[in-house]
């Protein structure tokens, strides 16, 4: 008698499109949240006080702010979370590496915000503006030496509540490497997006290079971590690596979308904050190179921002340059390349089946979660 198979049904809760990603990402956050507190505790009281009110815990007078001062999205401790529970783990093994990404990734909001002369973010004016340029680059470094403390000599129980493992407790010294290569790469993207401003011949595939350093390597790092954590095998981790990546690269794509065309009262940023900072972001890049007569009078917009008759920054100015990004062809590129790289995450992620078959239901949601964390990402407005 031949078997009658019906259609592959998912284990209860592991839909993708049924997942509250609000909710996850606040569980994530209580997680890794007091021990974030713990290691930025241990820092002096200027430079603690200084961390705490760029990580949205205080206001500028020091008193705690309005609904518990949640910060940023905390998007890559949720990573590293969920990609330990991906590989069959605990996620509270995972924990000193959520806290460890995030504060490397304040880190290098602190110095980007002084590069870019940024005087806003999240609303809120910025460190150096408030307290000076010195200020803002010894929180930052205060943090990645922090980032570095908590992996090596383990923050997994810095909540007192006796749940971390004993290897958490431990350190990594392989997680502690891997963040140190990261940081390494991510200065090059920088770095690459600097010299980028004083150069008109900056091509898409620079472009893309410099995207992963400054946001893929980091986002790449935030999965595997995870996986180092929870002692997954090499192949694991190099998918869930490849996940993260791609991941962010997706991410940066919007992000350089929001820079141009994101509404101010959402993204916390001046409109058309790219353009006003002449910014060689990816759908800029794309539409100068490829955008044919578009892309050569958005060029020299780019080397000639002044108009007679008005500022460089006047806001009839800007959307002129919008508009030359949008015809040659960049907007569009970059919602598509976005696309395909979330496209090319998640096909990463669907190998971990062959290294690492998911054998219970938290196993299988939390491959779900990363899926539908990373479709939330490439629909953000913000």
């Amino acid at each position: 008698m031949t078997a009658v198979v019906g259609p592959t049904r998912r284990p209860p809760g592991t839909d993708p499109a049924l997942v509250d990603v609000p909710a996850v990402l606040r569980r994530c956050r209580a997680l890794v949240d007091p021990a974030l507190r713990a290691a930025v505790a241990r820092l002096d009281p200027t430079t603690g006080a200084q961390a705490g009110y760029h990580l949205g815990w205080t206001g500028r007078d020091g008193a705690p702010a309005p609904g518990g001062g949640a910060g940023g999205k905390a998007l890559r401790p949720a990573l590293a979370l969920l990609t330990a529970r991906a590989c069959g783990a605990d996620e509270r093994v995972a924990v000193p590496g959520g806290v460890a990404v995030e504060l490397v990734h304040n880190f290098s909001l602190l110095h980007d915000d002084l590069i870019d002369g940024d005087t806003e973010r999240r609303h809120r004016a910025t460190v150096w503006a408030l307290w000076g340029a010195p200020s803002a680059i010894l929180t930052g470094d205060a943090l990645l030496a922090l980032a570095q403390e908590v992996l090596l000599d383990g923050a997994g129980d810095a909540a007192g509540d006796g749940t971390a493992s004993s290897s958490t407790r431990r350190g990594s010294p392989e997680a502690a490497l891997l963040l140190s290569r990261t940081v390494r790469e991510l200065v090059g993207g920088q770095v690459a997006d600097v010299a980028f401003a004083d150069r008109d011949d900056v091509g898409v595939d620079e472009c893309l290079a410099m995207a992963h350093g400054k946001t893929g390597t980091l986002l790449g790092t935030s999965t595997e971590i995870g996986a180092v954590l929870a002692a997954a095998p090499a192949p694991a981790r190099a998918a869930l690596r490849t996940f993260g990546a791609e991941l962010g690269l997706a991410f940066q794509l919007i992000d350089d979308l929001l820079g141009i065309w994101g509404d101010p009262a959402v993204t916390g940023k001046p409109v058309l904050a790219d353009l006003r900072e002449r910014k060689k972001s990816l759908p800029v890049t794309w539409a100068v190179v490829h955008g044919g007569d578009a892309g050569h009078e958005l060029a020299a917009w780019l080397a000639r921002p002044d108009d007679p008759d008005t500022g460089p920054d006047d806001e009839l100015v800007l959307r002129r340059g919008a508009a030359l990004v949008e015809a040659g062809g960049g907007r569009a590129w970059a919602g598509a390349e976005a696309r395909r790289r979330l496209a090319a995450a998640e096909a990463a992620l669907a190998t971990l089946d062959e290294h690492l078959p998911a054998t219970d239901a938290p196993t299988h949601r939390a491959r779900a979660e990363l899926v539908a964390l990373g479709r939330h990402l490439a629909d953000r407005e913000a």
